[in-house]
């Protein structure tokens, strides 16, 4: 499985490209940051992201997008754009028809470190770790980008199976609704 995971920024976007497969050695591929000038107008920088983003999808052909779900924040300037940033990666994945998967901060951190609760500097070890890089990919965006990636690698066969249970029961209580509702139909 190959995944494109996207820290969303306005004026750092951090992307990171990772593949494996649960229980196996995952590897990197590629990880930067889309960077756009905070003077600029913002019609303009998220034109910028969305360039970034785009290159980085032709470059690298990811099946899966994981974004930073977006959540409340003291700064509403910083979430409007963090919002807008994720917006657009959500599109470039979606124009290409490549699924997009959301994940929470502090479940990312889980993912990788064990805890949801990890700073920055312990969710950049644990990336470096696990894909056996030199050092920790600067800037935090960057190990982030890459630990959004390896949380969808680990945690996507399992939403899957979960989401298909969901499905079945959904299915199943439809059916014998349906069911109830003829033979109602045949006693009146």
């Amino acid at each position: 499985m190959r995944v494109l995971g996207v820290d969303p920024g306005l004026t750092r976007c951090g992307v990171g490209v990772v593949e494996g497969v649960p229980g196996r050695p995952l590897t990197m591929l590629g990880v930067g940051v889309v960077r756009t000038p905070a003077d600029a107008e913002p019609g303009d920088r998220l034109v910028a992201v969305e360039q970034g983003i785009e290159q980085w999808l032709d470059e690298h052909r990811p099946e899966f997008v994981a974004v930073e779900r977006v959540f409340s924040q003291h700064n509403v300037r910083t979430v409007m754009g963090t919002a807008q940033a994720s917006a657009v990666a959500m599109l470039c994945a979606a124009r290409r028809g490549i699924p997009v998967a959301l994940h929470t901060p502090s479940e990312v951190k889980a993912a990788v470190t064990g805890t949801g609760r990890a700073d920055k500097a312990q969710v950049g070890a644990m990336v470096t770790r696990l894909l056996r890089l030199a050092a920790p990919p600067r800037p935090a965006d960057a190990a982030d980008a890459l630990a959004l990636a390896i949380c969808h690698i680990w945690r996507a066969p399992a939403q899957n199976r979960l989401q298909q249970a969901v499905a079945q029961n959904r299915l199943q209580q439809a059916v014998a609704q349906h069911a109830a509702h003829a033979t109602k139909g045949r006693t009146t």
